[in-house]
């Protein structure tokens, strides 16, 4: 599987809500080589302080863009921030470094090894900060100092940027996830549409049903179809000539994928052994056999055809009946007119939905951490409206989502039940499946978008996943003792 074509914070044109969270989904650029390309760009946003304190003011620099905000759109609405900022801030002059998405994480770790770095990073989501785990600020101490209120926040959110660093992060924007589904397929299979409630029952042949991953299974076999009409129970169905696919899961990379049966990490405690969760290794297996025995998924070939799958997902195309995904895929679903949320189903009693989030980070070699924290107060306070529905955020802010979900409706026909992506919040996992690991972007190479297992397992049939799994582990345990 290669990676996405679709890059964060870019198609802002309709405010669909995009992935700039993503941006840790496909491997970042080897800092190798990277941060003396003539394509980096770097430029000065700012207006001069209105009144300018004895000694001037703190200079202070906003490093973009690791996953997003480099669109044109975009940077009119950042330079306004920072003018604003700097008109109502005499002791802070705040300046804007652009660099493109693909030499922002070259230049980065360039900048931070010459002793130049910025102060603050963002937006980035969790993948694209981890890759540089180990130089963000912990903010508690200065939470503390400002008294800077986290109780308008999810807890569980504000949680997930607590790391062996700190609390290094304070929520921005967040996309949960949910199933996507077509409710004009499930019709023409006689089926009653998911749950959009978490812990209610699927009803199927009359029998009520916990909404789990052995259900959804059933049911997506019934909405896979081949050119002769028979559904995936029936006999006779052709898997050769499949038209219409029961269940897509979310296949980025392999860690987010295990991250919807259960939260964990590749790498146990101590930092340095590699390990395979238990639900991560029972997820993949769900997705291997989904795609090479019950023929409900599609294979590595079909996902990468474009007469199969023309764009970035196949439920996009409508030959999927339901698709797990965060709320920013939203930006792909404008030309179908029946596709709801549902609730994501459980494994072994327990949800999880997979989540990704965007924010932006102090550096801990920043010179002036208190004027820092000024600006990320006001990056995260007054300017968010406007950063958000620049970067097609959904706010993190409890008190804000009424106005995100009003937003969000405001771009389709078909009415969404937007609640179950705000209900799948709280089942958000923690650890986030992008959290830090040894050598954390040669890792990628094994477990993420156009990764070596991750294109097996779509790939190749017949293969022994326990094996697979074991293999993948050591390959991993190999990575980590290089980088030790």
């Amino acid at each position: 599987m290669t990676a996405r074509l679709f890059r964060p914070g870019v198609l802002l044109a309709t405010f669909a809500l995009v992935a700039t969270a993503c941006g840790g989904s496909n491997a970042p650029p080897s800092p190798s080589g990277a941060a003396s390309s003539p394509s980096a760009v770097a430029r000065e946003a700012s207006v001069g302080p209105a009144t300018v304190p004895p000694g001037g003011p703190v200079e202070i620099r906003w490093y973009c863009c690791l996953g997003g905000g480099e669109a044109p759109e975009q940077k009119a609405v950042e330079d306004k921030v920072v003018a604003d900022f700097n008109a109502a801030h005499p002791n802070i002059h705040l300046t804007f470094e652009v660099v493109t998405y693909d030499q922002a994480n070259g230049q980065l770790a360039t900048e931070l090894q010459s002793g130049n770095p910025p102060d603050i990073v963002g937006p980035v989501g969790i993948g694209g900060a981890n890759a540089f785990h180990g130089k963000w600020l912990d903010l508690a101490p200065l939470i503390q100092k400002t008294n800077y209120d986290l109780s308008g926040f999810p807890s569980n959110v504000v949680d997930i940027y607590k790391l062996d660093e700190g609390q290094v992060g304070i929520p921005f924007a967040i996309y949960p996830s949910a199933l996507f589904y077509r409710k004009g397929l499930f019709e023409e299979a006689n089926l009653d549409e998911p749950p959009h409630k978490y812990g209610d029952k699927y009803t199927l042949d009359g029998q009520p049903l916990d909404w789990n991953y052995d259900t959804i299974r059933q049911v997506a076999k019934r909405l896979t179809v081949d050119k002769n009409n028979k559904d995936a129970t029936q006999g006779g169905f052709d898997p050769k000539n499949i038209r219409q696919w029961g269940l897509e899961l979310q296949r980025d990379d392999l860690r987010g994928l295990g991250a919807y049966f259960g939260s964990g990490s590749l790498v146990a405690a101590d930092g340095k052994t590699a390990q395979i969760p238990n639900d991560w290794a029972a997820g993949w297996k769900f997705y291997y056999q989904s795609i090479w025995t019950d023929h409900i998924s599609l294979t590595g070939p079909q996902f990468e055809s474009k007469d199969i799958n023309p764009e970035d997902y196949p439920f996009f195309a409508g030959n999927v009946a339901m698709s797990e995904n965060f709320l920013w895929s939203t930006y792909g679903v404008g030309k179908l007119d029946d596709w709801d949320l549902a609730a994501v189903p459980s494994f072994n009693g327990r949800v999880t939905a997979a989540f990704n989030a965007d924010t932006f980070r102090i550096l801990k070699t920043t010179k002036h951490p208190d004027e820092a924290f000024e600006v990320l107060q006001y990056l995260l306070g007054d300017a968010a409206p406007d950063l958000l529905k620049a970067y097609g955020g959904f706010p993190a802010r409890t008190a804000e989502q009424a106005a995100g979900i009003e937003a969000l409706q405001s771009q389709f026909k078909n009415q969404v039940d937007w609640q179950v992506a705000v209900d799948g919040i709280q089942y958000a996992d923690n650890p986030n499946f992008e959290a830090p690991m040894p050598a954390y972007n040669e890792s990628l190479g094994l477990v993420g978008s156009g990764g070596k297992y991750l294109t097996e397992f779509g790939n190749k049939p017949g293969l022994d996943m326990d094996t697979e799994i074991n293999k993948l582990r050591s390959d991993l345990q190999a990575i980590f003792d290089k980088a030790s």
